[in-house]
């Protein structure tokens, strides 16, 4: 008998030996902890125990198709795969006790791509291939882990917070339903020369709120609703006249595959109570606002237009708790982070412009054309319930005599709407980053030229003010100057390595909470003791390495995952690098955003720090495989700018 073949009946009779106290570990971690006691058991009479000393290598490329399932039972083992960007090799993930390794080339018959390495002495628990085949044929949890991976464990993680959600709320159905089943009924439509007359006795039978004027394709030309109606029959129209005169042309469509939260935005978005449903030109449904909310209580089109025509700041303010409650059946209905966040900042949106026009009805329009901006996360689209101002005035000037006037006469009204924001919860920025402050209230040629300067005189403050700034966009008023002083930004940029380097080194300052020995390195002293902060932490990483690439490769994007997904387009981030930066990314804001709800829901302050031990293991697991893609963004700004 070979010294290997001694050490694997070695390992084996370990495992024999103590088959309940394996069995009651793997009990411990998913989805041994779903599986069936049969089928474990069945997996610890068949596994071997093997040791691998700090640096052994366990599996790699060249071992060939891949023998054994491996478990880790103590210790920690690293992937390692070569550089992209150098020689040598890098860390791409760390897998720790009761994880395991290595499924996609396992069931995919085929070698590893990436070496695993025992980071420090360890035991790991091999199951033969044959056997683990076996029970891949009768264990649905253990299939169900293996075919999906890491987003079988966000699954159950995103079940968990729907469930908890429901428990108080309920859930008839999922954001993400497609169109085409909500569209229960055949649309109504109509012949464009029909006249009113009979195309509104023809909504009246047929219990609908809109009508849809088609050609004889089937293709729509327009539509008109009951809201239309209305306005006709106050404008004292002649009810014969043919509908094609008095229909809105173009209607907005979506597929049929689009999803209900896709629905709830365009309504949003474009102030409209219907969506066409049109698959090859042709119509195929109607979703209505009714549709879309009558099987549920969430209805986000009608807190947008409750938003839209308060009468008062009064009002606004108190429309704040109706987004908290929003948020919760969000989440119970379904919703990601990244949905809820957009919802977030679209009703944010509308109440900033609705508090900017209440303001010009009480001070008085000025007569001059203005932009209203923001900045940092609210440009990003990011917004969560805990949010401060970050906007500035956006205007055209002749020259500096004319922009210094017009300053004059813009900033009372300016530092009214900032006053007012804030009684509608929009905290007052500490550092100022506000509109009422004179040097945020410049004319397009003053806002060129100070964001030359960030990127020309690239000093600490200047670097903080680009990593603000630069997530600009409109809110409020023309769009035109912003998209100048976007375009003028990314040329200045994509022309500066210095600058690039330097942002890259301002993007590496706020390391990721991952120790070597432990889960996190958290707070080991003061107010903060035993915690670590999900947004410093956590998701700048994400934020200031995504914005560093986009602004050095041409990309207008503004939201985080937006960019993302432009650099995997375009080639700069690999496409799997890309989709791991998106899922952690997702899932670091998910449970911030779990926690500022709780906070809102005891009546506490917002805060983004947590204390990674009153997380469950899943939860902790994931997150801090979330902190270690953020790393690895890191590592790969370090390689690129060569720091």
């Amino acid at each position: 008998m070979s010294k290997a073949d001694a050490m694997a009946d070695a390992g084996k009779t370990a495992v024999l030996q103590n088959i309940h106290g394996t069995m009651e570990f793997l009990q411990k971690f998913p989805p041994f902890n779903q599986m069936d006691t049969a089928h474990l058991a069945f997996l610890v009479e068949h596994c071997q125990l093997r040791f691998y000393a700090e640096g052994d290598s366990i599996i790699k490329p060249a071992d060939g198709v891949v023998e054994h399932f491996y478990i880790v039972k103590q210790g920690r083992v690293h992937g390692e795969r070569p550089h992209s960007a150098r020689r040598g090799t890098e860390t791409t993930f760390e897998i720790t006790t009761g994880e395991c390794f290595p499924l996609a080339a396992l069931i995919g018959e085929r070698a590893t791509r990436t070496e695993h390495l025992a980071a420090e002495d360890t035991f790991c628990l091999l199951l033969a291939k044959h056997a683990f085949i076996k029970l891949f044929a009768v264990s649905n949890p253990l299939r169900d882990f293996a075919l999906r991976g890491v987003s079988s464990l966000l699954d159950q993680v995103n079940q968990q917070v729907q469930l908890r959600a429901v428990e108080t709320l309920g859930a008839q159905y999922s954001l993400d339903t497609r169109l085409g089943e909500l569209a229960m009924r055949q649309p109504i439509g109509c012949a464009p020369h029909t006249p009113l007359r009979e195309a509104v006795r023809l909504m009246h039978e047929q219990h609908v709120g809109s009508i849809v004027v088609v050609d004889p394709s089937d293709r729509p030309l327009g539509i008109f609703t009951l809201r239309d109606l209305r306005r006709v029959v106050a404008d004292g129209v002649d009810l014969a006249q043919p509908i094609d005169r008095l229909m809105t042309p173009n209607p907005f469509h979506l597929q049929p595959d689009a999803s209900a939260f896709d629905a709830a935005i365009a309504m949003t978005e474009r102030h409209i109570a219907h969506v066409c449903l049109v698959q090859n030109e042709k119509l195929c449904g109607v979703i209505s606002e009714r549709d879309l909310f009558s099987l549920q209580r969430v209805d986000l089109v009608h807190l947008a237009r409750t938003i839209r025509h308060a009468g008062k700041v009064e009002t606004l303010a108190g429309l704040r708790s109706d987004i908290r409650l929003l948020v919760d059946r969000m989440l119970a209905h379904g919703a990601s982070s990244t949905q809820i966040t957009h919802i977030v900042t679209l009703l944010n949106d509308h109440t900033v412009c609705r508090v900017i026009e209440l303001t010009l009805e009480d001070m008085g329009d000025p007569g001059i054309a203005f932009t209203w901006l923001c900045f940092g996360s609210e440009g990003r689209r990011e917004q969560t319930l805990h949010t401060d101002q970050d906007n500035g005035i956006l205007f055209e000037a002749a020259d500096a005599a004319e922009a210094a006037a017009i300053r004059g006469r813009l900033l009372p009204l300016a530092v009214e709407i900032n006053q007012r924001l804030a009684q509608c919860g929009f905290t007052l920025c500490k550092g100022n980053i506000m509109a009422g402050n004179p040097e945020l209230c410049l004319s397009r040629q003053e806002w060129s030229r100070r964001f030359a300067g960030f990127v020309d005189e690239a000093t600490p403050e200047n670097l903080l003010g680009s990593s603000i700034y630069f997530d600009l966009r409109t809110i409020w008023g023309p769009d035109t100057g912003c998209e100048q002083l976007r375009a003028a930004l990314l040329e200045r940029v994509a022309s500066n390595s210095l600058f690039q380097k330097m942002l890259a080194e301002n993007a590496l300052r706020q390391r990721p909470p991952v120790g070597r020995f432990r889960d996190f390195v958290v707070a080991r002293s003061g107010a903060d003791k035993d915690t670590l902060d999900l947004k410093v932490q956590g998701l700048t990483p994400f934020v200031d390495g995504a914005r560093l690439l986009a602004l050095a490769n041409g990309i207008s994007s503004v939201g985080t995952l937006e960019r993302l997904r432009a650099l995997v387009a375009k080639g700069v981030i690999d496409a799997l690098d890309g989709a791991a930066y998106e899922e952690a990314y997702h899932f670091i804001q998910q449970t911030r955003m779990q926690q500022h709800q709780l906070q809102a829901r005891d009546e506490l302050p917002y805060s983004n720090r947590i204390d990674p031990d009153h997380l469950n293991h899943l939860d902790r697991r994931i997150l801090r495989e979330s902190f270690r893609q953020a790393q690895r963004l890191q590592s790969s700004l370090a390689m690129r700018y060569q720091l």
